[in-house]
């Protein structure tokens, strides 16, 4: 077969709708997130990422170091963004097979709404690490692609899950969600109960095995590499579970944080127009199912009912199974991406519905209507939270221009002098500039107004970007001297008293006066 023969046969077997999610995504992910891929601005953890080889095993991403290893492990925004695009491309054409969406128009809001979600602009703030995290994503997504369309897919989908989780634990729930999603699917076609119980069964075996995998690849890895799990986000407790907090209060953190950020979280909406948007989305959906559920008569079936109960009440654990794993870990926007699911669903759920309630002609104009809204006002969002990122760049540079010019005047400064400082800007003598709080306090990556927080940050900016070195000490070496009178008198800089070299030290203030 010619490569040619083959690509007309690929392309005849790929329906439609596919084609349409993929486009969908890769175009609107360049509309919006081409400026930040155009640019080479870091954030706090990019200062130390330039070059970085990804062997992030201590964190149990044993996957990542291979998974980032195809753009090289330098920071490249244009190529890595393009690479994680097209993989976002594939996972929204597969979304849409396992959604069974048919329309094209749907199939384009899918890809819209994955590759516009803030989640993905904050991973952009990471964008060293964002075309392993986004093939992540496409592994969790493939492993419930493979698990519903063989009948031993569960096995090649386990593998998956578990390759997924290897590279970012935090698609775990993504793989989840998509799965309880799947299974209604399968609860509201016709067919035998006993197969419909067998294939919902593939989906278990599917996750306990990934998960199975996953761990074992861990420890035989990290055997051979001679580590152990760093303590980073609570990962080395991640086999103990709820078990030091109590289950009940973990299950009832995990309900809580669910609606906290659903509701109040400013990210799925963050102004009146896309709070309606959301409302509305959300309503039409509902009302096609009350359609649907008086049309097939399932409110006489209680066993139904039960299931379809049972598992809304277990989609916030399932969304929140992090929380779970690992109860202490700081639930960030990069962690919960699995959202979008939620609004996808919707989507898909409601333009499958035309033929069998009347009301469904006018729910998907009005989904289709509000997914687009979100569609740009997410889009907004992102936008907002890289210009705040480039501007947390340029005053960064300014201020370490001043920092350095002054560490060189200081007389007894020669090349080398050990540096001590705690690293944080002060707050009091310069004013507060960033004007994006209320969109992007919750995009990590993204949001204040400096890149600075401790003493290797002003090492990496003003190597990396201002051609000079500093010998910078460690953070215990302020230890002791942080309570000393003579530490304590001195004002923070750009004071005049700022920088004081004792005992062949240089101590640098920067924090505020009054701490």
């Amino acid at each position: 077969m010619t490569p040619g023969e083959l690509f007309r046969k690929w392309n005849r077997s790929v329906r439609k709708e596919c084609k349409y999610a993929f486009a969908a995504a890769v175009v609107i992910a360049l509309l919006i997130h081409m400026p930040v891929m155009l640019s080479d601005i870091p954030n706090h953890d990019g200062l130390d990422s330039i070059y970085f080889d990804q062997n992030m095993i201590t964190s149990g991403r044993w996957f990542l170091m291979i998974a980032c290893g195809l753009s090289s492990f330098y920071s490249l925004p244009w190529v890595i963004g393009l690479i994680g695009i097209l993989f976002l491309g594939i996972a929204a054409a597969l979304l849409t097979e396992i959604l069974q969406v048919r329309h094209a128009w749907a199939a384009v809001l899918v890809g819209g709404l994955l590759v516009s979600f803030p989640a993905l602009a904050s991973t952009f703030a990471y964008v060293f690490t964002l075309d392993g995290y986004m093939l992540g994503l496409l592994l969790a997504v493939t492993a419930v692609f493979l698990t519903g369309k063989y009948r031993k897919g569960f096995l090649a989908g386990a593998v998956c899950l578990a390759f997924s989780m290897g590279t970012y634990q935090a698609y775990l729930p993504f793989a989840m969600i998509l799965s309880v999603f799947a299974i209604w699917m399968l609860l509201a076609r016709e067919g035998s109960n006993t197969d419909k119980f067998r294939h919902t069964l593939r989906y278990l075996y599917m996750g306990a095995g990934g998960v199975a995998l996953y761990y074992l690849l861990l420890r035989i890895l990290l055997a051979i590499q001679g580590k152990q799990l760093a303590s980073y986000q609570g990962i080395n407790g991640m086999t103990s579970g709820a078990a030091s907090g109590g289950l009940l209060t973990t299950v009832l953190t995990m309900y809580r944080d669910f609606f906290a950020f659903t509701l109040k979280g400013k990210v799925l909406y963050n102004n009146k127009l896309s709070a309606l948007a959301f409302v509305l989305l959300f309503a039409a959906a509902l009302v096609v199912f009350e359609g649907m559920v008086f049309r097939r008569k399932w409110w006489k079936n209680p066993r139904f009912l039960f299931i379809i109960v049972l598992s809304l009440a277990g989609l916030p654990l399932a969304t929140n199974v992090i929380l779970f794993i690992s109860p202490s870990v700081t639930y960030h926007l990069l962690m919960r991406y699995q959202w979008v699911l939620y609004l996808i669903g919707a989507v898909a759920f409601v333009s499958n519905r035309e033929e069998e309630h009347k009301g469904a002609v006018a729910g998907q104009w009005l989904v289709l209507i509000a997914a687009v809204v979100l569609i740009f006002a997410y889009g907004v969002t992102d936008n907002i939270g890289y210009s705040n990122l480039n501007k947390r760049y340029e005053k960064t540079y300014a201020y370490c221009v001043r920092l350095l010019d002054r560490i060189e005047q200081t007389e007894g400064y020669y090349p080398g002098i050990p540096v001590a400082m705690i690293g944080v800007v002060g707050d009091e003598q310069y004013p507060l500039t960033d004007v994006t709080q209320d969109v992007t306090s919750n995009l990590i990556g993204l949001g204040g107004d400096m890149l600075l927080y401790t003493g290797r940050n002003y090492e990496k900016f003003i190597r990396n970007y201002l051609g000079a070195t500093l010998n910078i000490l460690p953070a215990e070496a302020m230890a002791e001297m942080y309570y000393d009178e003579r530490y304590v008198e001195m004002q923070s800089f750009p004071g005049e008293d700022s920088i004081r070299i004792i005992d062949g030290i240089m101590y640098i203030k920067t924090e505020n006066v009054n701490r």
